[in-house]
């Protein structure tokens, strides 16, 4: 992939950018291997690659420059705003949409927030496509001392860019590097984004997590369906489920699903999902995942695992090894947490790993892992 920002120094958030995509791959196949070392594996399958360019389904946009002049991208070292309009992670559908909102900045007296002055309103862009077509666009503010002059002129942007299904307002009024506060403000019809991978329903709300990667996101879900096709399947728990992506894909009519995890508007998202695809022995709740599951008694028939980049812990992993349910499917977004955790799981058998490349040109990695439990 040819970056002309990263060629000329201006941004480096594609680490690997200079590797061959191949050789990309191989050192990824070759940490995961290398951590895994002292655990047999019975099967290695072989890594999903990923599209180069134009695969990312979200751009998080800092916005800088003058309210006159906004500039959308990310802030260097020295300060100074770095435009992305034009990067080439990101579908082609999102130049224009970002170049329409230069203009439309200025008329809602949105100024860009300064960060070593404090001082402005207008923090990030974020925006969301769906593969289905429609798009989520955010504006996370300081505060909402300019959300009615927002609402008063947002029918334009609207008339201007119809494929804006969900717009919101995010207030985050902390002066710290973190992308989004507690409070959404709805301003569309519409609060949810429709998705479809593998004709599984799928719905992304502003504060819910959403695999960035729809192409390889989706064969990692339909790999899990596999996987799990020849299993007895009466009953699945899918921890940290996010928008219930693994457990919808995994469930069959007849199985009790339950998905915890702790960010309410994802649960939201599964329940609809379950919903849409008639399923009835589903029950998707809003909690902490370890805290649930070291509070039951008896395991699922299999248990699903998506943990954050810490894992699944000490204390969840000695739930597993004191229940044994028959088989887990772990999905980690860091090989080194995933190692360690599988060598707590006494008593369970590797039996398959699979990379699934979801952040080419970074050293990040998504790895997909079975275990059985020995008899």
């Amino acid at each position: 992939m040819f970056c002309p920002r990263y060629d000329a120094g201006q941004c480096r958030s594609c680490q690997w950018l200079p590797k061959e995509y191949v050789t990309q791959l191989a050192d990824k196949q070759a940490k995961i291997e290398q951590l895994l070392t002292d655990i047999p594996v019975t099967e290695w399958y072989p890594p999903v690659p990923s599209a180069q360019s134009r695969f990312r389904n979200k751009a998080k946009m800092v916005v800088s420059g003058s309210v006159e002049r906004p500039i959308l991208g990310i802030v260097n070292p020295e300060g100074e705003g770095v435009d992305l309009i034009d990067c080439p992670l990101y579908p082609e559908t999102f130049a224009p949409v970002f170049r329409q909102l230069l203009p439309f900045i200025a008329k809602a007296g949105l100024t860009p927030y300064h960060i070593a002055r404090r001082k402005g309103e207008l923090k990030y862009l974020l925006l969301t496509e769906s593969t289905q077509g429609g798009m989520m666009l955010r504006f996370v503010l300081r505060s909402d001392k300019k959300l009615d002059q927002l609402k008063k002129v947002l029918p334009e942007l609207q008339q201007c860019l119809p494929q804006l299904t969900v717009i919101s307002v995010n207030i985050q009024p902390v002066h710290m590097a973190i992308m989004e506060g507690e409070q959404e403000i709805i301003l569309s019809d519409a609060s949810a984004l429709a998705e479809s991978f593998n004709r599984i329903p799928l719905w992304i709300r502003p504060q819910s997590f959403f695999q960035t990667n729809p192409e390889v996101a989706a064969k990692l879900y339909l790999t899990a369906r596999e996987w799990t096709q020849g299993l007895k399947l009466d009953t699945l728990w899918d921890l940290f489920c996010g928008v219930g992506g693994f457990g919808l894909h995994c469930a069959r009519v007849e199985t009790h699903l339950t998905g915890i995890e702790i960010s309410a508007e994802a649960i939201a998202c599964a329940k609809d999902s379950a919903r849409k695809l008639g399923l009835k022995n589903t029950e998707f709740r809003a909690l902490d995942a370890t805290r649930y599951a070291v509070n039951e008694e008896s395991a699922p028939d299999l248990l699903l695992v998506n943990p954050p980049r810490r894992g699944i812990g000490q204390a969840l992993c000695d739930f597993i090894v004191s229940v044994k349910p028959a088989v887990i499917l772990y999905s980690s977004c860091n090989p080194e947490t995933l190692a360690k955790d599988i060598a707590r799981l006494q008593g369970y058998r590797l039996e398959r790993v699979q990379l699934f490349d979801l952040f080419p040109h970074t050293a990040h990695s998504e790895v997909l892992s079975l275990l059985i439990r020995e008899q």
